[in-house]
């Protein structure tokens, strides 16, 4: 089976005037069609830098990145990329924010709105297509912003700390229902996190990247009974613990 996602050799450098800084050196790892990866790292790793060129956003130094077995800049794969903010308009309201991409697409029709409203209505914002982002909570919001994501039906999704600016509680619950979402319409996903716990409860592999320069430490594959599927469940399962310290050692023997 050809992989969705094929990275070989990426290395990646920041160039200003007083020199050039390595921000990733030599990634390679492949994620078959459906599976979700979450990408862990000390701070200034290179994580998000790592979606950057996931997306095409900058160009890698050296290595290739395929999607169903085509360079980036060939594929006509569509990649989906839902930032830490929601970065919701506040002058339109909710269904005109999440057809926003479809509209700059001109892909906006009485079929495709009617699609989006089907969404809302699943992802537990049915009644406020017509409310203005301020009159949602904190949780609702990245809803609305997945669903802006979705609408375009992205072959890959890039994850880059959706969750990271919600309160707790709000945290595990919208993790539980974006993890549930992805899974349930079989998207191929890359989640970046700081937060161990949320990168064990969601991913079937974890991609645990040493200090700048961000280099491969290693690639954790996560397993999990049948009866502790959701990112909840997974909590609760004996499993959690011992992943969880697995993780943290290998992050620890790089300070």
């Amino acid at each position: 089976m050809t992989p969705k996602l094929d990275v070989t050799g990426v290395s990646y450098s920041y160039h200003t005037l007083d020199g050039e800084t390595l921000a990733l050196s030599n990634i390679s790892f492949t994620l078959a069609p459906g599976e979700f990866a979450a990408v862990v790292g000390p701070s200034g790793c290179g994580k998000s830098t790592l979606l950057s060129l996931l997306c095409g956003l900058t160009q890698p130094d050296e290595g290739q990145i395929l999607i169903d077995g085509l360079p980036l800049s060939h594929s006509p794969s569509a990649t989906g990329y839902m930032l830490q903010k929601d970065h919701l308009f506040e002058w339109r309201d909710i269904l005109s924010n999440v057809s926003l991409g479809l509209e700059i697409q001109h892909r906006l029709n009485t079929k495709s709105i009617n699609r989006l409203k089907e969404m809302l209505a699943s992802y537990g914002l049915k009644g406020f297509e017509h409310a203005r982002p301020s009159e949602l909570s904190g949780g609702m919001r990245q809803r609305a912003a997945l669903i802006r994501t979705l609408a375009l039906e992205p072959d890959l999704l890039l994850l880059d700390e959706p969750f990271s600016a919600l309160d707790y509680q709000t945290r595990l619950s919208v993790c539980d229902d974006i993890s549930s979402i992805l899974r349930t319409t079989g998207k191929t996903a890359i989640l970046v996190t700081h937060d161990l716990s949320e990168a064990i409860s969601t991913a079937d592999r974890i991609i645990i990247l040493t200090p700048r320069p961000g280099r491969i430490k290693k690639i954790l594959t996560i397993t999990f009974p049948q009866d502790c599927q959701s990112p909840l469940e997974r909590r609760n399962c004996p499993e959690f613990s011992r992943y969880f310290n697995t993780v943290w050692k290998e992050l620890k023997t790089h300070e």
